[in-house]
């Protein structure tokens, strides 16, 4: 199972007026953790277009637990869940000073053709070549 994680300091400018995060700043970090992801095999976005694909996000699902506060330290992993018809990752943001879950989040994107701007029912074999998976 591949996982990354990344620690974020809560910057001024992405909470309110009583300095907790916006609930939408929370996709930022979502992704940030995901390209870390993406990078331990070497298929991140720019990878991705270059082997012809897309990965659109179809389904993007959080549960707040609580709230990152100006200032703090935030730890978010996230870890690749499926792999073989689609993407499905997992996240976790942690409160880094607590230990507190304040965010359970997962994400799903499909693989596009980009020739033909078809959507794929299957991984192309390039996702599993750099998962290790085929030679």
């Amino acid at each position: 199972m591949k996982k990354a994680s990344v620690v974020i300091e809560v910057p001024f400018f992405d909470v309110d007026a009583m300095q907790i995060v916006w609930h939408g700043h929370y996709v930022k970090y979502l992704e940030i953790a995901r390209c870390a992801l993406l990078r331990t095999f070497d298929y991140d976005y720019p990878q991705m277009q270059q082997s012809g694909y897309l990965w659109p996000i179809v389904d993007l699902n959080l549960k707040y637990r609580g709230s990152a506060r100006f200032g703090k330290q935030i730890e978010v992993t996230a870890t690749l869940v499926e792999w073989e018809h689609r993407l499905k990752i997992n996240y976790r943001i942690i409160d880094l000073e607590s230990g507190q879950t304040l965010t359970k989040a997962s994400s799903i994107q499909v693989a596009v053709d980009m020739q033909n701007q078809q959507m794929c029912y299957e991984s192309p074999l390039i996702l599993l070549q750099k998962l290790g998976l085929q030679p």
